[in-house]
């Protein structure tokens, strides 16, 4: 037997509880103990990183588009409803359990290709999720700090404190995080209610004293001579800097898992459920659009620009930078209830936090241990937990906990996402030859692809922190792929009633063990395994009357890391052939051989020929396409798996 290792108790408890899907708002369906919500609730949960961007957004957008901002808004509002809902809405028919447009383009896309491109996607997807981490806890920090009540204490701490923040978040982690669709109900219920408030009595100012409004729209007409063409295109320029306000779009479509259906729905048409989700993405997108257009202006009105400032190395921020409603809360209704809303800002920014924390958690065990492309400890969240959170401390350091600085990083994420989305709906429409479709999703996909390389052009650091995570996700990946390619890679072997019959054939026929001889297959017929039995009894020296099982791996799929091993057997002129697929040859027949073993109580015993080439390069076929000089491989990977000589299946080479 194999000695047991001692694990000490803090290996244990970080290592404590391997899972296949994480705990949180983003656990899918299929999860024990799983519950569904009313979609409304569960639009709540969305909304806490949705609607949570009200913190920062309006400042971003002032500082990006000055007086221009609403228009600027309206364009981003106008993009929201007629192409972001329309996308997600195909995106949630299509991937109704939470898998999301990433899934979407990994089964459109086969192959190694497919992969990569996921690899290249979850790149941004850790962009979007961190920045969403360390943005919002920097806003979160930014409110504390403006408070007059804590001003003098916290003043020129944006760094400690937003750490301090980050570090709450991961330590509520590693305790252990559930789902709290309830907490966010009631964050996003009295967050939206506080922003109606201060939005409302901005607008109630501006039809009282329409004199603020007079001087802002004559402003408006002074940029470029008053030409409203030329308006409206400055309008569309600088509106890709707003994109932060389209961040909830694919949170939202992750968490229909939770979206309660109908009655008569099931696992492969949860009509019932889609409807719903239907209507938590449109009423989302309303209720977002409304909050964009109504706070953009009330702020860009009653905030002089000097409170926009950012901090320089001579002078601080400006009392509005990065918290423009809570400065008017503040303005209009005094401390007290600027501090109420602050302290709600404050909390639905952080539940933020633990909401991207927790897609983060369901993004690497969904995709990356699957492909084979993660180390075995990638399976337990308290270490993901503490690489996202070392990470998080980096990129806040980095940003000095600055809200507009990360905007761009942050829009760069959502904005890649958007597209990538589009582009698998339009490929799914033009597959289902539906034109009219194909040409509506195309053209929001071009509108996406302009919006996203204009941010990237304009704000690179994104796509530089994307690249950084893509870089460390492909490294990580093919490192770990290569380490892992001898595990056995096969999760059951499944036999058709032939294959079963002929394997008892053999296992009595043959005595106390059973013959093996793969084959290349070629054509397949009785003069093929003629051919191939004579050369295996020869090369083998074997008795005529050997009765040999032929076997024949093909592998449709060399990308994929594991699969069900399905074996059909046929009975061609008298030669037992069983042919099988698997995600790699050697694999394949390591793992039949162990199954045939386990079955029959015999000992196979498998015929290689050496192969005549570069061990090199059969060594990057088998990384590639799953075939290479299979019979050291298989004998590596039965090594691996039965460490008892005397019971692993045989390996001879001839």
């Amino acid at each position: 037997m194999a000695k047991t290792q001692s694990i000490s108790p803090f290996k244990r408890w970080l290592l404590e509880g391997y899972v296949e899907e994480p705990e949180g708002p983003y656990e899918r369906d299929d999860t024990p103990g799983h519950h569904e919500h009313p979609w409304w609730k569960v639009m709540c949960l969305t909304g806490v990183d949705y609607f949570s961007t009200l913190g920062y957004q309006p400042g971003i957008a002032a500082i990006a588009a000055g007086a221009l901002s609403p228009l600027a808004t309206l364009v981003l509002v106008l993009l929201t409803l007629f192409g972001a809902l329309p996308i997600y809405r195909r995106v949630s028919k299509e991937s109704p359990h939470g898998e999301g447009s990433i899934a979407m383009l990994e089964n459109l896309l086969p192959w190694w290709q497919g992969k990569l491109f996921v690899l290249a996607l979850l790149g941004f997807v850790a962009t979007d999720f961190i920045i969403t981490i360390t943005l919002s806890a920097a806003d979160a920090s930014a409110h504390m700090i403006e408070n007059p009540y804590f001003h003098h204490a916290l003043e020129g701490r944006a760094v400690p404190v937003t750490l301090g923040l980050i570090l709450a978040l991961a330590l509520v982690f590693l305790k252990g995080f559930k789902e709290a669709v309830g907490i966010a109900v009631v964050l996003v219920v009295i967050y939206l209610g506080l922003n109606a408030v201060v939005i409302g009595r901005g607008i109630f100012e501006i039809v009282t004293h329409p004199v603020e409004f007079n001087e802002w729209w004559a402003r408006i007409r002074e940029t470029r001579g008053g030409n409203p063409i030329l308006i409206i295109g400055m309008a569309l320029l600088v509106f890709p800097k707003l994109a932060l306000g389209l961040s909830g779009f694919e949170t939202g479509v992750a968490v229909m898992g939770l979206v309660k259906g109908k009655p008569g729905d099931t696992q492969r048409r949860p009509l019932g459920r889609i409807r719903n989700t239907h209507k938590l993405l449109a009423s989302a997108a309303i209720i977002m659009s409304v909050y964009l257009l109504t706070s953009s202006l009330v702020t860009t009105i009653h905030i002089p620009p000097s409170a926009f400032a950012e901090a320089t190395a001579t002078s601080p921020a400006g009392k509005a930078n990065g918290r423009a409603l809570a400065y008017l809360a503040h303005e209009f209704f005094g401390n007290t209830f600027g501090t109420v809303y602050d302290v709600s800002t404050i909390l639905i920014l952080w539940f933020a936090g633990a909401s991207a924390m927790a897609g983060l958690l369901n993004i690497v065990p969904r995709y990356l241990p699957r492909y084979g492309m993660a180390p075995e400890w990638t399976r337990a969240l308290r270490p993901l937990v503490i690489v996202f959170t070392a990470v998080a401390f980096l990129v806040t350091v980095v940003f000095e906990a600055d809200v507009n600085a990360q905007g761009g990083a942050y829009a760069t994420g959502v904005l890649v996402l958007m597209t990538s989305a589009s582009v698998a709906v339009t490929i799914s429409a033009n597959k289902a030859g539906q034109k009219g479709a194909r040409t509506v999703f195309g053209l929001i996909t071009a509108v996406f692809a302009y919006t996203t390389i204009t941010n990237i052009i304009e704000r690179p650091d994104g796509i530089r922190i994307a690249s950084m995570f893509i870089l460390a996700i492909v490294l990580v990946s093919i490192v770990s792929r290569v380490w892992r390619t001898l595990e056995l890679r096969v999760d059951k072997v499944v036999l058709d009633e032939t294959a079963t019959r002929l394997l008892m054939e053999t296992a009595e026929a043959s005595g106390n063990r059973i013959r093996i001889v793969p084959n290349r297959p070629e054509e397949q017929d009785e003069r093929e395994y003629y051919r191939e039995s004579q050369d295996a009894k020869r090369d083998h020296d074997l008795k005529d009357e050997e009765d040999l099982l032929i076997l024949e791996v093909e592998v449709p799929d060399p990308s994929r890391f594991s699969s069900t091993l399905t074996v059909k057997g046929y009975d061609i002129d008298g030669y037992k052939v069983l042919r099988a697929e698997g995600p790699a040859i050697a694999n394949a027949i390591a793992a039949f051989a162990l199954y045939a073993r386990d079955t029959t109580g015999r000992r196979p015993h498998i015929y290689f020929n050496w192969g005549e080439g570069n061990p090199i390069l059969y060594l990057m076929k088998y990384l590639l396409s799953g075939r290479g000089d299979v019979a050291p491989l298989t004998h590596e990977i039965l090594r691996r798996q039965e460490p008892d000589p005397d019971r692993r299946p045989a390996v001879h080479v001839g």
